[in-house]
């Protein structure tokens, strides 16, 4: 099978693209690829379903640039395919005064990335979030929630209407790149192409190195545990409520997330897993495992930030623990009140010499085009990383 340009990967990142394509060029032989019976199986059907306001992001980096145009463009996609989606807000929440400067340094990221958010006190936190604790805050009112599988699967029905292919149960097994096209070999059947694009996610790195590249950062999977607020206690939280984060890192830390489906999750924390695809906490790929613990940089990350490691394997063993995290930001949360909701893996790329991968990575070799580093918002920002790479053509 012959295409201008083969997608490997069926999430949201991957489908983005092909639809892109499509629109540009109608005529154009797009494929996705995608190993599992369905879409969005992994990331994106595993998040929160947050619409990022690009409030954390450091100004001029591709997350926030790709996350401010992105969230127009999701919104604008959602209005015209009749997906919900609600731009309910969120607080940023600082409990203590040793939080504010860090509250303040959120603050002027989001005025340096036109996000429409404000610094506000006790008595407008309450008026907003009864039951939160806090001394500040910093109200983001344009962020929302949407579901991330629905959009995936209406971005796979126009990728077919517009004569696209989808391929699943297509594991990608070799790669050939020829002075005038690209071969890829699945398990579904052999294709070439003008182009591949490599939306991989979990499994980004390997893809890339069957072309022969070699990626500057490796996948190293960590589980973001969750729990969710039993019906009769989702009272507590009426919208998105978070804690300040440690810009040194991306993760958020423990909040609530009120799904645009009904419910609110609580959650992730972050601990390696020992899969990439470990949604469990007791599933082993030792293969998956080995890789990382050989890693020169994760073995560095974990000897520079070992206790925060710790404090977070403490949480994924002790419901309690997770709950006094919670009850941070909402005292009146017990341990009744949540029940144990799903897992998801984020694919974070940690470079040799041990930092975290902090911004979107997309590299070029030759006929293929990587997305190495493609965490949160990527969701969010997917239409917008698709014109990006489509402008790379």
């Amino acid at each position: 099978m012959s295409y201008d340009a083969i997608v490997l990967g069926g999430g949201i990142v991957g489908l983005a693209t092909a639809y892109e394509m499509l629109q540009r060029e109608p005529g154009r032989r797009v494929v996705v690829c995608e190993k599992e019976s369905a879409l969005a199986t992994h990331q994106t059907g595993r998040n929160s379903g947050v619409l990022h306001s690009g409030i954390y992001y450091k100004p001029g980096s591709l997350k926030a640039t790709n996350c401010r145009a992105g969230k127009a463009l999701m919104e604008e996609f959602c209005r015209e395919q009749a997906i919900p989606y609600d731009i309910c807000g969120k607080v940023i929440v600082a409990v203590d005064k040793v939080e504010l400067p860090r509250l303040e340094g959120i603050y002027q990221r989001g005025q340096a990335n036109g996000v429409l958010c404000e610094r506000i006190g006790r008595e407008r936190l309450l008026e907003l979030e009864p039951y939160c604790a806090g001394i500040e805050a910093i109200h983001v009112p344009e962020a929302g929630i949407v579901d991330y599988r629905q959009v995936s699967e209406k971005l796979g029905a126009l990728i077919r209407e517009r004569g696209g292919d989808i391929w699943l149960n297509a594991k990608v097994e070799k790669i050939v790149e020829r002075e005038s096209e690209i071969a890829v070999e699945t398990t579904a059947g052999s294709l070439v192409g003008q182009f591949a694009i490599n939306c991989c996610g979990l499994y980004c790195d390997r893809v890339a190195r069957l072309t022969g590249a070699k990626p500057e950062a490796t996948i190293v999977p960590f589980r973001g545990e969750y729990f969710e607020l039993r019906p009769e206690a989702e009272r507590l939280c009426r919208n998105l409520i978070y804690p300040v984060p440690d810009l040194n890192f991306p993760f958020l830390g423990v909040h609530f997330t009120r799904m645009i489906h009904g419910g609110v999750e609580c959650g992730p924390n972050a601990v390696m897993a020992m899969a990439r695809e470990g949604y469990g906490k007791l599933d082993v790929n030792f293969g998956d495992l080995w890789e990382s613990l050989s890693y020169s940089g994760f073995r560095s990350l974990v000897w520079r930030h070992w206790q925060a490691g710790m404090q977070e394997f403490y949480r994924s063993c002790s419901k309690a623990a997770f709950v006094r995290s919670l009850q941070r930001l909402v005292p009146d949360i017990k341990a009744n009140d949540i029940s144990t909701a799903p897992a998801g893996i984020r694919a974070q790329a940690i470079a040799p010499n041990g930092d975290l991968v902090d911004d979107f990575l997309i590299q070029r070799e030759g006929r293929m085009i990587n997305v190495l580093n493609a965490p949160s918002p990527a969701a969010t920002s997917s239409l917008q990383i698709a014109k990006t790479i489509v402008d790379s053509f």
